[in-house]
This record gives C-alpha cells, sequence and structure tokens, in this order.
C-alpha cells in the first residue's frame, strides 16, 4: 500500500507555519491564545470550509492539509480559500503566520503533550540537539503526488521515484528559507534541511537503493526495517518511550522482550519515517522550506508540473542527469547538503533549477494555467534562481542591514 499505482494526476499540499505575535514575534505565543483565535473560524470536524484539515505541530506550528485535488490549480484553490480564513482569524488576535523554515529568532518550547512526541523526544535526545530544533521549530511545505503507474514509462512509480529524488536538491537549493537560528547565520541556507539530515540517518536520509535500479518497494522495505524504533505504544498512562538500540527489524526477531508487534504496530512504524520522500500510498515530498507569503503557490505548482506533465518530467529528467553519479539514477546525499549548505548560489543546481522553471512555465500553459499563477513562477525564477539567489539570501540581507553580524556561526553541537 505504501506505493499504491495508478494514471498520476492527483495531488494535494500541507503548508506548516510559525504562529507568531505580530507586533512581538520574537516573543512566544501561549496556547490559549492560539486556541481563542482558531475558535473562531468556521470548522466541522476538523476540516474548513474547502476540506483542509488543521492541525498543530508540537512546537505550535500550524499546518493545513488539503483533501486530495485532481491536480494542482484545484489544489492550490483550495488551500488559499482556507488559508484566508485563517490568516483573518488569526490576525483578529495580533497573530500572523510565518512562513520560515526554521524560526529565525526563538526556540519555542513543546505545546503538545501526547505519548508520541514525549517519546519521539526522548529517543531524538540520543542523538544530539537535532530532535528538538525539528519538532518545535521548523516548518514546510510538504506535497502529495500519485505514486505513479505499474508501467515503465515516466509515469510509472519506478521512474518517478527517480525524478522525485532527482529533483529533491534542486527543490531544497531554490526554496531554501532557513539561514538563522536564534537570530544568527548558520552557515546554511536551508537549516532546516541540515537538521533533518542529522537528527536520525536511519529515517530521514533516503532510502538508498541498492543496486541503483531495485524495486521502490524492496529499498523501502528495507529503510522501514532498518529505521530505529522511536516509540512503543503502550497502555495509558505509560509513557511510549522505546527501549533503545532497536530497529523495527530486531523488534520482528524478538529482541525487544516487551511484547511482538502486530500489524499495527508496523503501520505506525512507517508514520514514524521522515525521508525527503515518504511512501504513504502516494508520495509525500518533505523537502521544501515553508515560504514567505503566497510563495508556497510557486513551490506547488513547478514540482507537481514536472512529476505529472509528462513532457516537463522528461525536460527535468535531462536538466537534473548533471546532479547524480554516472553509475546512479539517484543524486548523492553529497548533493543534498550541497544545496542546503549553498542554495541557489551552487552553479550546478541553479542551472538545472532553471531549466526546471522553464519546463514547469510551458506545462503550466498547456495545463491552463490563470496567468498570476504563470506569472508568480516566472518572477520567483527571476528574482532568485536566475540571479544564483534562495528566499534565504532575503533574510541575511535584511540582518546584515540591520546592523547585525552575518558571520556563520554554525549549527549546534
Amino acid at each position: 500500500m505504501c506505493f499504491k499505482t495508478g494514471p498520476p494526476g492527483n495531488a494535494g499540499v500541507e503548508l506548516e507555519w510559525l504562529v507568531l505575535d505580530r507586533t512581538q514575534p520574537r516573543l512566544p505565543v501561549a496556547p490559549e491564545r492560539l486556541d481563542a483565535a482558531l475558535a473562531s473560524l468556521p470548522a466541522r470536524d476538523g476540516r474548513l470550509p474547502s476540506g483542509t484539515v488543521l492541525t498543530r505541530e508540537p512546537g505550535g506550528q500550524l499546518e493545513l492539509s488539503t483533501p486530495c485535488a485532481p491536480g494542482p490549480l484545484a489544489c492550490v484553490t483550495t488551500a488559499t480559500a482556507d488559508l484566508a480564513l485563517v490568516r483573518q482569524a488569526l490576525d483578529h488576535h495580533g497573530l500572523h503566520l510565518a512562513g520560515y523554515g526554521l524560526d529565525p529568532f526563538r526556540d519555542p518550547p513543546r505545546v503538545l503533550e501526547h505519548p508520541r512526541y514525549a517519546a519521539m523526544e526522548a529517543y531524538l535526545d540520543r542523538i544530539g540537539p537535532w530532535g528538538r530544533m525539528m519538532m518545535r521549530a521548523t516548518a514546510a511545505v510538504q506535497l502529495n503526488l500519485d505514486a505513479g503507474t505499474e508501467n515503465g514509462g515516466l509515469d510509472g512509480y519506478r521512474a518517478r521515484w527517480q525524478l522525485v529524488h532527482r529533483l529533491g536538491p534542486l527543490l531544497v537549493a531554490a526554496f531554501a528559507n532557513s539561514p538563522l537560528w536564534q537570530g544568527r547565520p548558520t552557515g546554511w541556507r536551508s537549516t532546516r534541511q541540515a537538521v533533518w539530515e542529522r537528527l536520525d540517518p536511519s529515517r530521514t536520509r533516503p532510502p538508498q537503493s541498492l543496486p541503483p535500479d531495485a524495486d521502490p518497494r524492496d529499498t523501502w522495505t528495507r529503510f522501514a526495517l532498518d529505521a530505529g524504533l522511536l516509540c512503543l505504544r503502550r497502555e495509558a498512562p505509560a509513557d511510549w518511550t522505546s527501549p533503545p538500540g532497536h530497529t523495527f527489524a530486531s523488534w520482528l526477531d524478538g529482541s525487544v522482550t516487551e511484547r511482538p508487534p502486530t500489524r499495527a504496530d508496523l503501520d505506525y512504524h512507517l508514520s514514524t519515517l521522515f525521508p525527503p520522500v515518504r511512501a504513504r500510498g502516494w508520495l509525500e515530498l518533505r523537502m521544501i522550506d515553508a515560504q514567505p507569503g503566497d510563495g508556497w503557490l510557486v513551490p506547488a505548482l513547478v514540482t507537481t508540473v514536472l512529476l505529472d506533465d509528462l513532457a516537463a518530467a522528461e525536460a527535468a529528467w535531462t536538466a537534473t542527469e548533471p546532479l547524480c553519479p554516472a553509475t546512479s539514477p539517484f543524486p548523492p546525499g553529497s548533493m543534498w547538503s550541497r544545496a542546503a549548505r549553498l542554495g541557489a548560489s551552487s552553479p550546478e543546481l541553479a542551472k538545472a533549477a532553471m531549466a526546471c522553471f522553464e519546463a514547469a512555465d510551458a506545462a503550466l500553459a498547456r495545463a491552463g494555467a490563470p496567468a498570476p499563477l504563470r506569472a508568480a513562477v516566472t518572477a520567483f525564477a527571476e528574482r532568485y534562481t536566475a540571479r544564483g539567489r534562495c528566499p534565504a539570501d532575503d533574510l541575511l540581507d535584511d540582518l546584515s542591514a540591520a546592523g547585525r553580524p552575518t558571520h556563520p556561526e554554525g549549527l549546534p553541537r
């Protein structure tokens, strides 16, 4: 079911946002204040009028998840309508949604007390500070696209799995928007991506395909079995902290003596895997930093048409060829790291991105996309990618103009 196949064409978007005080953005926002703002929304059964589900992340971030829609245009229409309602409700309470990949100034506390998050925090604390940063202070634009068909063409699930990974570093670089932590530059354009790489490689790095042309289902199975056991669900009031040093495979083998795993445990374990592309019956793309304002429209439109329009997919395949070694159709881990550190100032990533933007524009024209949406894609490419820049550079420029230090402080050790 992780690679449920069928003709591609559906799309969904999950928009994560930091919630800030409009006049004092460096201060924490009390959960009760956010509760009051959200209570005024016209939601029914947890869904907004266009069907979007509104949830919260451990650090108080808001996530809007659209229903499955027939293509990118319907998807962004749904998200735009419900996002406007949320913004209006927050505005009445002096709050606003901030599009940063990582909170640039605050280090928010964890505000959700579900045993999942307590167990996740305990597990990731064994590795370093990255888990707390990820849970409490990061935000992304996540895209959901069909896995593809069973055939061997560019609309097949094998080719789409490869193409989405080839596009991954390019998307990290083009839309990098998290260069600051606690008010200082980190030396990374996408610190969020750097944090994800470090917090637990067994569950956050791209699954390794061995051999390179392996069936994605085999690759995903191996990845899931070898990922560390993040939590072990128990009856309340017991916590879910997992015994250290175990994977799901070792649990299956009987090394965890508390109880044997069930099918429900496997389903839950799959929900704790966080690579850049997650197989959930569809492909969930998780590598794009949150964008300022309505900037999320650009990665949503560009990525969807590059996967679903066959001519654009072929152009994207060609454009990303230089990012991959001769022995593999996938970019190496070093390319993901390079994208996170340099953003679009990396010449090879910027060149590939520009070719993909051009292919996406042609595909949007074929799809009859409204002129304002196409103009947004073109404007982004001209303002950023063509100039070797990404949104992170705007934040660094603002910091420099304010007379604050711009030398890299580095990530926490």
